[in-house]
């Protein structure tokens, strides 16, 4: 379906924003601006706030939208003094400082709460003569973010500030207050219809993956054979296996571990390929996450403690806890937090000992033996005594290929569903951007219950 549009356009003058309606002003934003309230930076605990205590907000709060104190750090009681800035409800908090694709980034605030704080990071918007829900949907449109880039632009690549100067001259669409009322309306109620399919689908790629790991875990903890005899594990999941295998701790079946803890690397924009535990994900390495590389000379010096060979298993250690994929470029150098590890050939093949680490029993073994208040890690002490089911050599080939075959299928539904979810997240920010730029009329169309439009714009 496509809207229609208003009856007549002026140019705006605005790059960025082109034609808008002959009835809309184009203003600064400081003009719906009352106030800038900063946030101050104070001493707080790693544990959130308990009811009735102050807390400081999470920066990743703006992100989500979601202010709840349960989830921010508690502000000690001789900082109280020194907290300002509580949260107000028809307020935008926006972060001032950092990184590229995050500098700018707005929440709105719809729940007032004296427990809840900013820290230096954010500001707090207060707004006048204008719908603040129209405002926050403003700035998640390409207009707003494009104006951050240029306030932005000659600040650091890595961490970038938005000056409060610079942002109250940023340009403003600004209908009659009563049509930001109805465009606000409009979209909140077409944005939840393409939030609940995402969700929908969202849920289906959670249940893919449950039954994957089930698949996984079957194989890695029962066999392929149902009519095994079976023996007490002697550990405390699963309580019996297959009477034909051995229960061993992980260094009886590991024969080299190397761990890259220690210096920091140099990364540099070419070189060898540096993995970083960031990159190991869903049982892959996705250099895409975070392509970083170090010199031949650093490359040379860091990893004689081992190189890696293909069909080595990498585990990392902590942020995050139990990310697995094996080595198939050998010529790679590897970061913190990942401990490689060169199967004993004699005991397990390397495809078994991987599928044993992305099983539940793995991971259960891995994080029954983690510390750490903030942050889950292992160390290599422990990671060494976890436990691992061993059967014969033959079986653990046919068991690996059984598994393989029973999750084929998964990974084209998957992306499949992602797709769609991609696809439905484009069509919100366009809908977004087409309703608060005036490139459509919405006016009056939440009584008729729009449907999700193919087309944003005629």
């Amino acid at each position: 379906m496509s809207f229609h549009r208003y009856q007549s356009y002026k140019e705006s003058g605005v790059e960025w924003l082109g034609q808008v309606p002959a009835h809309w002003a184009i203003v600064p934003f400081k003009h719906v601006i009352q106030r800038i309230e900063s946030g101050t930076s104070v001493n707080a605990v790693d544990t959130p706030a308990a009811a009735g205590e102050r807390g400081v907000l999470k920066t990743s709060c703006v992100y989500s939208g979601e202010f709840n104190a349960a989830e921010n750090k508690a502000i000690l009681p001789e900082e109280y003094d020194r907290a300002s800035c509580p949260l107000r409800a028809g307020t935008l908090i926006v972060s001032r400082m950092n990184t590229p694709d995050l500098v700018g980034a707005a929440g709105l605030v719809r729940v007032e709460t004296d427990e809840l704080y900013l820290p230096d990071r954010l500001w707090q918007l207060h707004m006048k003569n204008c719908e603040p829900a129209f405002v926050h949907f403003w700035t998640a449109t390409a207009a707003y973010r494009s104006q951050v880039q240029v306030a932005c632009s000659g600040t650091s690549s890595s961490m970038q500030n938005l000056a409060q100067d610079q942002l109250r001259t940023f340009w403003f669409p600004n209908p009659p207050r009563c049509e930001q009322t109805e465009i606000v309306r409009f979209l909140d109620c077409e944005i939840k219809k393409i939030d609940r399919l995402v969700e929908e689908q969202q849920q289906l790629i959670a249940l893919l993956k449950e039954k994957r790991q089930a698949a996984i875990s079957h194989g890695i903890t029962k066999g392929l054979n149902p009519n095994a005899l079976t023996k007490v594990s002697g550990i405390d999941w699963p309580a019996s296996v297959p009477a034909h295998w051995e229960v061993l701790p992980l260094a009886r079946v590991v024969s080299h571990f190397v761990d890259y803890r220690g210096k920091t690397p140099t990364k540099i924009h070419a070189g060898v390929p540096l993995v970083t535990a960031t990159q190991i994900k869903e049982g892959r390495i996705e250099r895409s996450l975070d392509p970083v590389f170090i010199s031949e000379e650093e490359y040379g010096e860091r990893m004689t403690r081992g190189f890696p060979e293909k069909g080595d298993i990498l585990i990392t250690t902590e942020a995050p806890l139990g990310e697995t994929a094996q080595i198939e470029d050998e010529r790679v150098a590897l970061g913190q937090r990942i401990i490689l590890m060169k199967p004993n050939r004699r005991k397990i093949t390397p495809s078994y000992l991987f599928t044993h680490f992305r099983s539940q029993f793995g991971q259960n073994e891995l994080w029954k033996r983690a510390s750490g208040s903030t942050a889950s890690g292992i160390r290599a002490d422990r990671l060494r005594a976890s436990a691992v089911l061993v059967p014969p050599l033959d079986e653990q080939s046919v068991i690996v290929n059984w598994i393989a075959e029973e999750v084929s299928h998964f990974p084209p539904i998957e992306r499949a569903i992602q797709t769609q979810i991609e696809l439905l997240q484009e069509r919100r920010s366009a809908l977004i951007s087409a309703a608060v730029t005036g490139k459509i009329d919405v006016r009056g169309l939440v009584e008729t219950e729009a449907p999700i439009p193919g087309v944003v714009a005629a």
